[in-house]
């Protein structure tokens, strides 16, 4: 395991997490030189690896093993030493109390040192108060009278999406496939399906009150009432989950994809990368490479009324590529910064809010998620 190389303040952490562990790339401000360290928690998937500043930096992994299971590890050195929780996630509610995956792990709001949520396969949220080492299941959405219909997509019944509202603290989302978006106001006792304007086209009902298949789904910090998802069909916005989401999908070249990005500063610039353009706008989900076999992401600066591919240096011909729901994201530098890494292994960056691409680094394992963070 190579030794990682620590940034300066202002630096970037570049967090990959992969099918054989994983791996860190630093940079300064200018993101120009990168470093590369790992693997760490060799061979295992890293669902999710992620960096927490509020006390004093922690790393936490999704590592999910095919042998020994699911576990969320910690590590206060950069991924040098690791440690378990003392009180790991176990689901105390109905029949299913074995995890298959962690999938997602989210720092609590900064206010709240010490806060972390975690969700699973099957759906389950967790949340720790004590920066990792206990867990507890928040059984209001495991025991929800929906509960007994919910339906897995392809990848497991899964809790990938975890929204903390950044101004009100009782208050967040959470999205599972294949079942949809959920909202609780009182910290999570009580929940609200909130799928209304959302189609499931591979239902007989397109709209039903659940069993939509969300991909990934996103506040923005600056203005938490604006979420926009990414699902299996089709890319929506809301400002008021009163009004429900509208559709901003026309102007991409298919529905179906898996990430979002978010700038930093502006809640109406967003990316996604659309894929499976073969199987027409209605479907989706069959070949689940890049629309075309070109490697576009799509940017929209006014909340989704248009997309503009982004194509400078991305490969253009053959480029049969994959990117899975949390292998994008964005730094909060300015310009910001936007990172995107294929089941290839191929990780693509832009340092001026994808107006141009460059290769950061190929050969590495499949990706399964990629984090940025600025140091304070």
């Amino acid at each position: 395991m190579s030794q990682l190389v620590s940034p300066h303040r202002g630096g970037v952490l570049l967090l990959v997490g992969t099918r054989k562990g994983g791996f860190i790339l630093t940079s300064g401000p200018t993101r120009k030189d990168w470093k590369l360290s790992g693997p760490f928690l060799p061979g295992s998937e890293i669902f999710h690896l992620v960096y927490d500043q509020r006390s004093g930096g922690t790393l936490f992994a999704a590592e999910n093993e095919l042998i020994w299971g699911s576990k969320i590890q910690r590590s206060h050195d950069l991924g040098q030493t690791w440690v378990l929780p003392s009180e790991p996630p176990r689901i105390t509610t109905g029949e299913d109390a074995t995890i298959n995956n962690v999938w997602h792990i989210e720092a609590g709001r900064a206010s709240e040192p010490g806060l972390l949520y975690a969700g699973v396969d099957p759906a389950a949220l967790f949340k720790s108060e004590d920066a990792g080492d206990t867990w507890v299941e928040l059984t209001g959405l495991s025991t929800h009278p929906s509960r007994d219909h919910w339906e897995p997509g392809l990848g497991g019944l899964c809790l990938h999406s975890i929204i903390p509202d950044s101004e009100n603290n009782p208050h967040m989302y959470v999205a599972i496939s294949a079942v949809g978006v959920f909202e609780t106001t009182d910290a999570g006792d009580f929940w609200n399906l909130r799928n209304q304007g959302m189609r499931a086209d591979f239902l007989p009902e397109r709209f039903p009150e659940f069993g939509q298949c969300p991909h990934k789904v996103m506040a923005h910090p600056a203005k938490p009432d604006r979420l926009y998802a990414q699902t299996h069909c089709g890319v929506y916005r809301t400002d008021s989950m009163e009004q429900g989401w509208t559709d901003i999908t026309e102007g991409l070249p298919s529905q179906f994809g898996f990430p979002l990005g978010l700038h930093p500063r502006d809640p109406n610039t967003v990316f996604v990368i659309p894929e499976d353009e073969v199987l027409g706008k209605d479907v989706g989900g069959g070949l689940r490479y890049v629309t075309g076999a070109q490697f576009r992401v799509f940017r929209t600066r006014d909340g989704g009324g248009d997309w503009m591919p982004l194509t400078d240096g991305l490969p253009q011909a053959n480029a049969y590529l994959h990117v899975l729901r949390e292998s994008m994201a964005v730094d909060t530098l300015d310009p910001c910064g936007v990172y995107v890494g294929t089941t290839n292994g191929q990780l693509f960056y832009s340092r001026n809010e994808g107006d141009s691409w460059s290769l950061m680094i190929h050969n590495l394992p499949p990706i399964l998620s990629v984090e940025a963070a600025v140091l304070d």
